[in-house]
């Protein structure tokens, strides 16, 4: 897909990060907006951001851990413009800590976006874009975190792991099927986004009764300071998705620095040795972006 101007884009966790530089970027290209959050004052401050630079947004709030909310999505993506043809599944949180010590709601909360709003994205929307037999492409936002398996990270990079099979099965699906729709799988690291701040969007019914472990805290406070260290911006990872997106360019790896750990992991696999963390290649002196 290399044409935009006039095109429909449908873009979920627009509130802030990402979601909201490819809303930026997307409405300089010309494209029209449907841009998704649960967080309301979030998700219009991105609409008005839009329009104030002579953009055509819609904002609808929406959970995508829940199917009935992202078909309604898709519902009023057809009554605003008449289809779709770019769709972002963006939206993401993320908890961190000892396996053994992620709570149920944990897990719920975690897979409910990241899985689960992917899955709903695709089930609604993919339909809409095969009947119209027009170009159209998809990207998913997984994380290095779906290619790596980081110490502390086990509900976080679990769910961004079934975010890369799902991708590269929803790739295979739609050759197999004929389809003129591309797909890229968005794999960043650490970049100054709200990801560290995702707790302000988890539901009252997944909170969690229990003080944070030691684990939880020092996990947290890992990823804010790695988040806050980024030296690409939100900014800087729209351009290069949009770059992939013209391209047709499936894997989307916006630190490249990072390969030299999945390069370890596959070896380790491919020579049945026991897994190595993928973090001592950077305390060892590796440089990363």
């Amino acid at each position: 897909m290399d044409r935009f101007e006039g095109k429909v884009a449908v873009i979920t966790g627009a509130g802030s990060g990402f979601g909201r530089e490819f809303a930026f970027k997307a409405a300089s290209l010309g494209m029209k907006l449907v841009l998704a959050d649960v967080d309301s004052p979030a998700l219009a401050a991105t609409v008005e951001a839009v329009r104030a630079q002579g953009g055509d947004a819609l904002g609808v709030e929406t959970d995508v851990s829940d199917a009935s909310q992202v078909d309604a999505l898709a519902r009023a993506t057809l009554d605003a413009y008449g289809g779709v043809h770019l769709l972002f599944n963006n939206a993401g949180v993320g908890a961190g800590g000892f396996v053994w010590e992620n709570s149920a709601k944990d897990w719920q909360w975690v897979f409910g976006v990241n899985v689960m709003g992917v899955a709903n994205g695709l089930r609604a929307f993919t339909p809409l874009m095969l009947k119209q037999d027009e170009p159209a492409h998809i990207v998913n936002t997984a994380s290095v975190a779906g290619l790596l398996a980081a110490p502390a990270m086990g509900v976080y990079s679990a769910s961004k792991h079934a975010v890369v099979a799902i991708t590269e099965t929803l790739y295979h699906d739609l050759r197999l099927a004929g389809a003129s729709i591309g797909v890229s799988l968005l794999c960043p690291a650490f970049v100054p986004t709200g990801i560290a701040d995702a707790e302000r969007s988890r539901p009252d019914a997944l909170a969690n009764d229990a003080p944070l472990t030691a684990s939880q805290k020092s996990a947290a406070r890992q990823l804010t300071r790695a988040v806050e260290g980024g030296r690409l911006t939100a900014h800087e990872i729209a351009e290069l998705t949009f770059d992939a997106v013209r391209e047709g360019r499936f894997y989307v790896i916006t630190h490249p620095n990072i390969m030299a750990s999945v390069r370890l992991r596959l070896d380790d696999i491919a020579q049945l040795r026991n897994p190595t963390d993928p973090m001592s290649l950077k305390r060892e002196g590796t440089p990363q972006r």
